[in-house]
């Protein structure tokens, strides 16, 4: 699998670009600033690189680690583990940077405390600095959700989901939306126990990039 987060968007009768076809003017904003309007949506999306399907997570908090790791449980609790019940192991493609940035202890502990839930391991495969576009879920979902809105007005966001639902292409790609409704905490830091007793296995190759999260017991 595959998974970033989209840009940000305003919600509020502010200007998007595209061509939208109506049978009266759209009359809006021509400036999109945040304070102009009444809320943001931030759409955190997966790609399932075998069965071509987008799964996609709308908040309207903070792009957190905390956040990205929540997409990553509903998808893999409603969806995944039902496609993939003979599955030990995930592999997910994503940035070096943002929610998940490969610098950031916080993730790694987020990303700790997800497996223990689920219980399954997943094994991160982040892509360096400027060779994100290599990432598939930004040539293969995030352009057909752009064409799916283009134009259209954000002025809740239930509309966003529709439209995100909407997305289909010739190849077979379908995509799912769900919407959270729950406020993260931003500059969040990592514990000192989580550092001094670090579960996750760096990959021997590149340990920066290339590492997995291992389910532990709990009592």
């Amino acid at each position: 699998m595959s998974f970033d987060t989209k840009k940000k968007e305003v919600l509020g009768n502010l200007y998007r670009p595209g061509t939208l076809y109506t049978t009266e003017p759209v009359t809006t904003l021509d400036h999109d600033f945040w304070s102009l309007g009444h809320g943001k949506v931030i759409p955190h999306g997966i790609y399932d690189t075998q069965k071509n399907r987008g799964y996609v997570t709308l908040g309207n908090s903070k792009d957190t680690s905390e956040f990205a790791c929540e997409a990553l449980k509903h998808w893999w609790n409603y969806y995944g583990k039902a496609l993939y019940p003979d599955a030990n192991s995930i592999l997910a493609k994503c940035d070096g940077g943002g929610s998940n940035n490969a610098n950031h202890y916080i993730f790694k502990q987020d990303l700790q405390k997800l497996v223990n839930e689920i219980g399954i391991e997943i094994r991160i495969a982040h892509y360096p600095p400027y060779t994100s576009k290599y990432n598939p879920i930004e040539h293969r979902l995030f352009p057909h959700l752009t064409r799916a809105c283009q134009g259209v007005i954000f002025t809740s966001l239930a509309l966003v989901k529709t439209l995100m639902e909407k997305t289909r292409t010739n190849t077979g790609l379908s995509v799912v939306v769900n919407v959270v409704d729950q406020v993260y905490e931003t500059g969040r830091k990592v514990t000192d126990n989580f550092k001094k007793t670090l579960k996750i296995v760096f990959d021997e190759y590149l340990p920066k990039w290339n590492y997995r999260a291992v389910p532990q017991l709990t009592h």
